[in-house]
């Protein structure tokens, strides 16, 4: 299966033009929970550990700044801490997966804490839809008061898919590097910086409440990140000045500035 690079003269939004997106008033009601997940290190392929089987979570769990207080990272080096602390991937990914290359691979597989639905006629939660800095927060009021102390989680990067991703799926049958196709398709989902603990459970409501930087998606991030062209300063620039951007992304953006 060949890898074609991203072309991002030609390549488009996935997001379908005539629907609303999150570009609206803010607090925005734009996903429910479905599905709360965490892990234990258990053994895994090549001797090693891992966490990336995660089961459903059935009641409330609490959030701090390194994530899911009942979820587990065998790897810290690469996985989890502050900047990676919570994990969403779309379903839509596993849809583009098992069409690729004709497989079941069942939601919840790769590692993610996170699974949501569309409401109000809003798309899904997608890396063509969220942005870098974007604040969610989980529960039935969408603003701030002494009294509330719903969880809130700001996007800071998307993940890097490694090889346990091919491990994770290749235990059950033969298949192609799929981590390097989910690189290149820019559909490894985001990690989110924790902004206020809390508590989180599935069927709550998630909110839109900040997004200051509504440029910045990650579709669009992907795609400037794997292109092998050069750009104008004022390209890239607007993204280095993204406070909460992780800084591994700024310098891979920095050396695609094109030198006069």
């Amino acid at each position: 299966m060949s890898l074609e690079p991203i072309n991002i003269a030609t390549l488009t939004s996935s997001t379908p033009k005539n629907v609303a997106d999150f570009n609206q008033t803010l607090p925005l009601h734009i996903a429910n929970l479905t599905c709360v997940r965490a892990g234990k290190a258990m053994p895994f392929t090549r001797e090693e550990m891992s966490a990336i089987d995660k089961a459903p979570i059935k009641a409330p769990v609490a959030v701090n700044f390194m994530g899911l207080t009942t979820d587990e990272q065998a790897d810290r080096k690469h996985h989890g801490g502050p900047l990676k602390a919570v994990h969403q991937l779309a379903p839509a990914t596993y849809e583009k997966i098992n069409a690729e290359f004709g497989l079941k691979v069942r939601v919840g597989t790769l590692g993610e804490n996170l699974t949501t639905e569309a409401v109000n006629d809003l798309p899904e939660m997608t890396e063509s839809t969220v942005c870098i800095g974007d604040v969610f927060e989980y529960g039935n009021t969408a603003t701030s008061t002494d009294d509330v102390d719903n969880l809130q989680l700001r996007i800071v990067q998307p993940r890097r898919p490694c090889y346990k991703i091919n491990d994770q799926i290749g235990q059950f049958t033969r298949v192609p590097n799929i981590a390097a196709w989910v690189s290149k398709q820019g559909i490894a989902g985001w990690y989110f910086k924790v902004v206020r603990d809390g508590m989180i459970s599935a069927d709550l409501p998630v909110y839109l409440i900040e997004r200051p930087y509504p440029f910045a998606t990650l579709e669009k991030l992907w795609q400037l990140s794997n292109s092998k062209e050069k750009y104008d300063a004022e390209v890239i620039e607007p993204w280095l000045a993204i406070e909460c951007l992780e800084e591994s992304w700024k310098k891979v953006l920095a050396k695609k500035i094109r030198k006069n």
